[in-house]
């Protein structure tokens, strides 16, 4: 599973990147199924947080997230693509039987 990361309008230190790293071991799970996963954070008025994420048979997934806390959206956005991931596999494995 490789990993892209992009700031813009911000840097992103590296508490941020290794707390973002300890993120993404929630999706360890499915690490055989993604082939890459892009991160954009965006600093406005607050954080925008999005996530597109390709899968090893071809579909992706985008899910954006904003909170005026980076952590805080960086957590939201987490839960949002471990449910996708899951829903997603499950999909595939139905599809498989």
């Amino acid at each position: 599973m490789n990993v892209d990361v992009r700031s813009v309008h911000f840097d992103l230190g590296a508490p941020t990147r290794d707390y973002l790293d300890k993120k993404l071991e929630r999706l360890n799970f499915a690490k055989d199924t993604i082939v890459t996963v892009d991160f954009a954070f965006t600093k406005e008025k607050d954080f925008i947080c999005e996530s597109t994420i390709h899968f090893r048979w071809g579909n992706q997934a985008h899910i954006q997230e904003r909170d005026f806390e980076l952590a805080a959206g960086i957590d939201k956005l987490m839960d949002k693509m471990e449910m996708k991931v899951r829903k997603e596999k499950e999909k595939v494995q139905d599809r498989n039987k």
